[in-house]
Order: structure tokens, then C-alpha cells, then sequence
């Protein structure tokens, strides 16, 4: 990625679970109106499925900068 996306995610990832769910709702939204073979059926249930744990309470969000350190880890 580059500088700017990395911002960009960066300021997103910063969000609370529900913000961070709409936005990732609308990205889905606007590749969907701009080629709808972009994202697959599949992928969008799948997220449709997650956002929903989210908002349920069944799941917890861990903060980007935890998910960063455990990958470094390995």
C-alpha cells in the first residue's frame, strides 16, 4: 500500500467496531457499483455474517495495533 491508503486505514482501524463496520459496509457498496465481480457473494455474506457478531456482542474487536504486534511476533 502507500502512504496515503496507509493513512487513511490507519485513521479508520482508529474507529469504534460499528464505525469501522459502516465503513467497510460502504467500500463493499461502491465496489459493488462500480464492478460487481469485484467482490464475490460469498465475501459479502461473510462480512455481513462479522458485522453482525460485532453488533451482537458474540465477537470482540481487537485494535489494529495488537493485531499489528502478534503478527510481528512470528
Amino acid at each position: 500500500m502507500n502512504a496515503r491508503v496507509d493513512h487513511v486505514l490507519d485513521e479508520v482501524l482508529a474507529l469504534p467496531a460499528d464505525e469501522r463496520s459502516a465503513v467497510a459496509v460502504a467500500l463493499l457498496e461502491s465496489l459493488e457499483n462500480a464492478d460487481s465481480s469485484a467482490v464475490s457473494d460469498a465475501w459479502r455474506a461473510e462480512i455481513r455474517r462479522r458485522r453482525e457478531e460485532l453488533h451482537s456482542g458474540r465477537v470482540r474487536a481487537t485494535p489494529w495495533a495488537e493485531v499489528k504486534q502478534r503478527f510481528r511476533a512470528q
